[in-house]
């Protein structure tokens, strides 16, 4: 009976360190965001060539209930339940719905992602994230984005056990928003795909961050596309 008492507080530990990013603005959860396969047990995606890379959906397919009108050059809180406990690197992709499709019913495949934030790295006596402990993290969507509807995809990566190849642990969902007011001029020069933009043992996913302690550090996939 202790040693099961013992297992359930063990696993509910766990849990509790891990996390998920149901909601953008002030917003209820999943309400813009595509509910994601672990809502519940907010474990990450650690296989790179899966395709819960992309949007890590519950039930792919199927979209958010609604999606979200926002302005070209809007900073937009994307909110992390309950804190981004684990080191690691933050960053954000969007991708364009193709015309005749809806940010409800867009899939995401392809190389259709470009990424617009990427956080940075503070090296001393160890290495330390902005994100880390935070409960939000804005993005600010590019002035030239073109008018359309989009997905934007949070990702977080955990590094405490990244040591080997599968070690990294992905946190990932997908916003459906609705953006206006951009001036449309808006060209990124690195598309990429999910799967495809990683590999696991891409030096800033394969990484011990503890001993010895890098002295700097690649973030994996291409670099932020500004206007």
């Amino acid at each position: 009976m202790k040693l099961s008492i013992a297992i359930t507080l063990l696993a509910s530990a766990i849990a509790e360190a891990h996390y998920t990013f149901p909601s953008i603005g002030s917003s209820a959860d999943w309400q813009y965001v595509r509910t994601t396969a672990n809502f519940q047990s907010n474990g990450p995606v650690t296989n790179v060539q899966s395709e819960d890379i992309r949007c890590y959906q519950r039930t792919p397919g199927t979209g958010a209930s609604g999606t979200l009108n926002v302005t070209a050059g809007q900073s937009i809180p994307y909110n992390a339940k309950a804190s981004i406990s684990h080191p690691g690197p933050m960053a954000f992709y969007i991708a364009q719905v193709p015309a005749g499709q809806s940010a409800a019913t867009f899939d995401g495949k392809g190389k259709v992602w470009s990424k617009i934030y990427q956080d940075d790295v503070k090296i001393g006596s160890g290495m330390v994230w902005p994100s880390q402990g935070a409960k939000s993290v804005s993005v600010t969507l590019p002035k030239c984005l073109k008018n359309g509807e989009y997905l934007l995809r949070a990702e977080h990566i955990g590094l405490h056990s990244a040591g080997s190849a599968g070690g990294a642990q992905f946190y990932i969902s997908c916003a459906q928003i609705s953006v206006s007011g951009g001036s449309g001029t808006y060209s990124p020069k690195n598309l990429v795909s999910f799967p495809g933009a990683y590999q696991a043992t891409d030096p800033g996913i394969m990484i011990n961050i503890y001993y010895p302690i890098p002295k700097s550090y690649t973030p994996p996939g291409p670099p932020a596309e500004t206007c």
